[in-house]
């Protein structure tokens, strides 16, 4: 293994690929909101919690730490991949040293938590990290299409991964604190039972008109319509985390606030931004659509690609003078993760010379709404190992053929 070569390179890593080897023969057991809710609400025991998660977070980093070794040599070369795995690493190594360790020891559980709260803090800057490590080796070695594959898939993975794993610790270090947030006092850990759809709708939108204005002067109103078809009349709640939904959701104003701004710059009025959120039997669906002029459809699956996002240095660089509303180009392809975590998705349908609607689908269910998680198998090892094959559509081609004249060619197909 390339990784393990790298970690046995570094000294006190000399168990990592042992571990690594022993955890990831584990598949990881998704939960559901519902076995979230149970947990934590009835009689939540921070021993069951802790036999669960001293086995389950090193099964979960070790599924991704076999996938890292997949990366392009020249990708893990870099100083930010670098830095990333030792943050892994180290992390899976403070895990393994609870592995035997008395789950009735009240200073054994004591330690566990502080243990979270450290490895959670280490992996607060994963993302611009591993941003980072992208834009470094595109600079150098530029990008192709097998390797832009390869990437897009590993990174879907490793940001779910990197989602799954802060919602057990954030659950557990919650939950077992000793304290309740006074501001939300029904919250189970990160998770609100009657999560209020429409007003993290109103929150996120207030976060962006604030930016947009700073930056601007100006900003979009917002028009927002209810549809409840389950309980006609009543608030739209359901059992979800309102910080990844008010994730999904910033992210979102932000860009239609942007392209609303820059698309009308000379109206003297702007058109608003409308919200459609409605309830139903299987889910709840938030449609934002906007006047923003739109995006062609070749650029749609575009803006969900990590390796085609211009992003800057976050970590190592000073980006005051960037605009609040861009962000480092990594915010859709993660807020459609957020969704797809527990079963749901985001969408984006675009009409070029009018506008974008969004759509974001979430389970209405808790017990529907089951962790998607990253497993690390042979059926994860073939598309690593698949190259791209030759189209077996004919490609459009920008210069007409000379169908008249001289008697044309047969063109020779090649396998």
């Amino acid at each position: 293994m390339k990784f393990a070569q790298f970690l046995l390179k570094n000294g006190s890593a000399a168990g990592i690929p042992r571990l690594v080897e022993r955890f990831s023969k584990f598949s990881p057991s998704p939960l559901s909101m519902k076995q979230f809710i149970d947990f934590g609400s009835a009689n939540a025991c921070e021993k069951t919690s802790f036999v669960f998660l001293r086995q389950e977070l090193p099964v979960r980093l070790a599924n991704i730490m076999k996938e890292i070794d997949f990366l392009p040599d020249k990708l893990l070369g870099t100083p930010s991949l670098k830095l990333l795995t030792s943050w892994y690493s180290q992390s899976l190594m403070e895990l393994a040293e609870f592995l035997e360790k008395n789950p009735s020891d009240r200073n054994v559980l004591t330690g566990f938590t502080q243990t979270l709260v450290n490895i959670r803090n280490r992996h607060n800057n994963v993302v611009p990290t591993m941003a980072q490590g992208v834009v470094e080796y595109k600079d150098a070695f530029g990008v192709d299409p097998v390797t832009n594959q390869n990437v897009q898939y590993f990174l879907d993975r490793f940001y779910m991964s990197r989602i799954s794993t802060r919602m057990l610790m954030n659950q557990h270090t919650l939950i077992f604190d000793g304290s309740v947030n006074p501001a939300h006092p029904k919250h189970i850990g990160s998770i609100d039972p009657t999560c209020d759809v429409v007003e993290v709708v109103k929150d996120a939108y207030e976060t962006s008109k604030m930016l947009c204005e700073q930056y601007y002067l100006t900003s979009p109103d917002m028009e927002i319509r209810e549809v409840n078809a389950k309980s006609p009349g009543q608030p739209l709640h359901i059992v979800y985390v309102p910080s990844h939904l008010y994730h999904m959701l910033f992210e979102l104003f932000k860009n239609a606030m942007r392209a609303t701004v820059e698309t009308h710059e000379t109206s003297p009025t702007l058109p608003p931004i409308k919200v459609h959120v409605a309830l139903g039997a299987e889910d709840l669906t938030i449609k934002m659509s906007d006047k923003g002029g739109g995006v062609p459809l070749r650029k749609i699956e575009r803006l969900f690609s990590y390796m085609y996002s211009t992003a800057p240095s976050p970590v190592h660089e000073d980006n005051s003078r960037n605009a609040p509303l861009a962000g480092f180009g990594y915010g859709l392809p993660i807020s459609r993760l957020y969704a797809k975590y527990f079963q749901g998705d985001l969408q984006l349908y675009s009409m070029e010379g009018y506008g974008t609607a969004a759509v974001i689908y979430l389970k209405a269910l808790s017990s529907e709404s089951v962790e998607r998680l990253p497993v690390f198998n042979k059926s994860a090892l073939r598309h690593y190992q698949t190259s791209i094959e030759a189209d077996d559509w004919c490609m459009p081609s920008r210069d007409p053929k000379k169908l008249g004249g001289k008697k044309m060619k047969r063109t020779l197909k090649l396998d």
